[in-house]
């Protein structure tokens, strides 16, 4: 069935009536088509020990029907110790485009016995084959958790925003062809210790403003977000307010924001694209995400450190919450919508 609207929190379904499997996503637009990709999850089912399955892309035209254009990066299922195993957890597969070469550098988290390490791969489309160039990188001596890449749409200085594992959050310089970074950083939003360090970078720029939405450290459980601006690309960051002020359930709707994405044919159409990853735990059905909103007064953080127990986590059921912001003078809101359209934008 061809789709005609977005419905946030709904299974979303590809072109031949599959669930759409590229979780902590993001979207790039090349020549004229859009490309939709993230971690493979539909062999992530309890039990499995499998974290992932490679990295899944989509193509589309609209933004509501999306074609299977299969894994760009496939898993290495033979080698246990290779950073590609389905055992490893790769997480937020992000791609460059280089302005000058127009090779695309992807970059991934992986989390492994060695620790939070980056991998890096580059290919000559989008669709691959990938080739990685780094495994278990250290950027600047660090473990990398959750990030996200950024080119100067001026200049082309890419940047690289990441959290250093529970303790805050960095920006690097990115080299000229955006495999490694600089040595160049800068530090922010230290605190001491999860929930409160923030992770899931998802950065955009708007009106010569600077954005990250950032969520707490929970892991699947979802938690109120934030968001900040700052005036360049290191700062100094500011937190303007929690993007979803009208969630009674103080989760984000139960979601958790992995990137931005900007509609290039559109004036001022910023979309959010989160995952639920957690879609039989409801506010409205289920008293573990209502007692664990609880923990959390104001903007993060448990009282006593006990969590609600989660009696299955599946994520290759885990759905999609898109949404479009709202700005306003005092800040960026993503109002929910059970279906929206991207005509109605102009």
């Amino acid at each position: 069935m061809t789709r005609t609207s977005i419905t946030p929190g709904m299974p979303w379904f590809d072109t031949e009536g599959k669930r759409i499997q590229a979780h902590g996503s993001s979207i790039l637009e090349v020549d004229g088509t859009f490309y939709w990709y993230g971690e493979n999850k539909e062999r992530s089912t309890p039990d499995s020990g499998i974290w992932h399955w490679g990295i899944r892309c989509y193509s589309s035209t609209d933004l509501y029907n999306w074609d299977d254009r299969g894994l760009i990066v496939p898993p290495v299922v033979e080698d246990e110790s290779s950073p590609l195993h389905p055992s490893q957890g790769v997480d937020r597969p992000h791609i460059l485009r280089h302005p000058e070469t127009g090779r695309f550098v992807m970059w991934l988290k992986v989390m492994s016995p060695k620790g939070q390490r980056s991998t890096v791969l580059v290919a000559d489309d989008i669709l691959g084959p990938y080739e990685a160039i780094h495994e278990d990188l250290k950027p600047v001596g660090m473990n990398a958790g959750d990030f996200d890449l950024v080119v100067d749409p001026t200049d082309g200085k890419g940047y690289y925003y990441f959290e250093r594992v529970h303790s805050e959050l960095i920006c690097a310089d990115l080299n000229p062809d955006y495999t490694d970074v600089t040595g160049y950083y800068s530090t922010h939003f230290p605190l001491l210790q999860p929930p409160y360090v923030r992770e899931a970078p998802a950065y955009f720029q708007r009106e010569g403003r600077h954005y990250l939405v950032t969520s707490g450290t929970t892991g699947y459980y979802p938690n109120p977000s934030q968001v900040a601006s700052a005036p360049s690309y290191h700062g100094p960051w500011t937190v303007l307010n929690d993007p979803h002020p009208d969630d009674p359930t103080r989760s984000s709707y139960q979601s958790q924001v992995s990137s931005v994405f900007k509609h290039p044919h559109k004036k001022d159409l910023y979309i959010a694209l989160a995952d639920r990853w957690l879609p039989r735990y409801t506010a409205s059905s289920d008293a573990a995400v209502r007692m664990y909103a609880e923990r959390f007064r104001p903007m993060g953080g448990h009282v006593d450190g006990v969590w609600p127990e989660l009696t299955e986590v599946d994520t290759s059921i885990a759905d999609y919450v898109w949404l479009p912001f709202r700005f306003t003078e005092s800040g960026a809101f993503l109002d929910w919508h059970d279906e929206w359209r991207i005509e109605d934008y102009a």
